[in-house]
């Protein structure tokens, strides 16, 4: 929203051991907010051992030695884990239409990927090992429930716009419900937060709980007259002109005045590729910040109680239709408020879980065989693969497993 700022949501990797709830999302996820157009930004995962290219090993109870084909860039507990499917999962973390990434960029981003589909692999063995993999039924439920915002052509675009078929998105279902299930009993059921925690936290951070000035939660539907370069929303709806942006600002309106909901309408159609994907919320808006947006959007935000929707305003970028979620007055915050308790546990309990997830997966790694081929690759040649130096190449190992 012009002249608006929100607070930033941080975006979790997709394979990594910090799940998200819709592997959907994770595949057809955009660049994240903020990224420069072509890049990758990289984020350094624990030293890798190398070991020398030409490596061998003995397999337990035998003497041979082991080989792998070039399109296998890791082995974890003698699952071979291959070139395409790391590229599949970079494919979604790189704008197509951006400029392109440096090689070293490429790799490293490669490399993060492979290392986090090897956690992945090793967990997994685990939930397998409990009786902890996730049935064919739910799967299929969460299958459904993830198909069920999209018509069927919009579904199969979608996969086809990222390269991902059907079986694809229900093994990584399959995937991504087995780790959750280990790590809900492994690490989250062992979480207790009690009210001494709560009441420690609160006096030694009442700062956080003072509101300086009035605070405005506001959720958003943009429409603009004109064709964007890029859409979020899950309908790929978008009005090129005027007459379609009337058009649709007054079916939602229509749709809204029938009870239909505020947060998927934005979600299906709104055209701000920042806040679709959260329902139009837009977190708090301090009063400062309204200040400096446009009077009449000031206006009509002032004049809205919460829950209430605005009627569409139309300002110099398009059109927004506006929902005051709630309105916070400077102040603050008792330890009694259920907001604040809900706030402390919250941010208490994801601390702990992150402790736990990050200690557990370093037992598991410690417990495992694994052998990440690309990385050795990548040190034997310093970062020139043998095809000239092109960051598609495949590797060439030959090693234990």
């Amino acid at each position: 929203m012009h002249g608006l700022h929100s607070r930033g949501q941080s975006k979790e990797s997709c394979l990594s051991i910090h799940l998200v709830a819709n592997p959907l999302r994770c595949l057809f996820q955009e660049p994240a907010k903020g990224a420069v157009p072509g890049r990758v930004r990289i984020a350094i995962s624990r030293p890798i051992a190398v070991a020398g290219l030409l490596a061998v090993a003995c397999v337990p109870g035998c003497n041979r030695q082991v080989q792998h084909s070039p399109d296998v860039w890791a082995v974890v507990n003698g699952k071979e884990i291959r070139k395409d499917e790391v590229e599949k999962y970079y494919r979604t973390r790189v704008n197509p239409e951006g400029q392109a990434p440096s090689q070293e960029e490429a790799l490293s981003l490669k490399l993060n990927v492979l290392d986090e589909l090897i956690n992945n692999e090793i967990l997994i063995e685990r939930a397998k090992k409990l009786n902890l993999e996730a049935s064919d039924g739910e799967v299929e439920d969460k299958f459904t429930e993830l198909k069920s915002p999209f018509t069927e052509d919009e579904f199969q675009r979608q996969l086809k716009e990222r390269g991902v078929s059907v079986d694809d998105l229900k093994r990584d279902l399959r995937r991504q419900l087995s780790i959750q299930k280990l790590l809900n009993r492994e690490v989250v059921a062992k979480i207790s937060i009690t009210d001494q925690d709560v009441a420690d936290f609160y006096n030694a951070n009442k700062a956080q709980f003072n509101v300086a000035e009035p605070q405005f939660r506001i959720a958003q539907i943009v429409v603009t007259p004109r064709k964007e370069p890029q859409i979020r929303n899950r309908k790929n709806d978008d009005a090129t002109n005027e007459a379609e942006a009337q058009r649709k600002v007054k079916m939602l309106m229509d749709r809204l005045n029938s009870g239909a909901d505020f947060a998927q309408l934005a979600m299906d159609y709104s055209e701000d590729m920042n806040s679709a994907a959260t329902g139009g919320d837009m977190g708090y808006v301090p009063e400062s910040a309204l200040n400096q947006s446009d009077p009449a959007l000031k206006k009509m935000v002032l004049g809205l109680k919460p829950g209430q929707v605005s009627q569409p305003i139309q300002l110099k970028e398009g059109y927004r239709i506006l929902k005051l979620i709630t309105r916070e007055s400077p102040g603050l915050r008792g330890l009694a408020e259920p907001q604040v308790q809900q706030t402390i546990r919250d941010t208490l309990r994801n601390r702990k879980e992150q402790l736990l997830r990050a200690a557990y997966l370093a037992i598991a790694r410690d417990e495992a065989r694994s052998t990440n081929y690309l990385a050795q690759q990548v040190i034997e040649t310093a970062g020139k693969l043998p095809d000239g130096g092109s960051a598609d190449a495949g590797v060439k190992p030959v090693g234990q497993q």
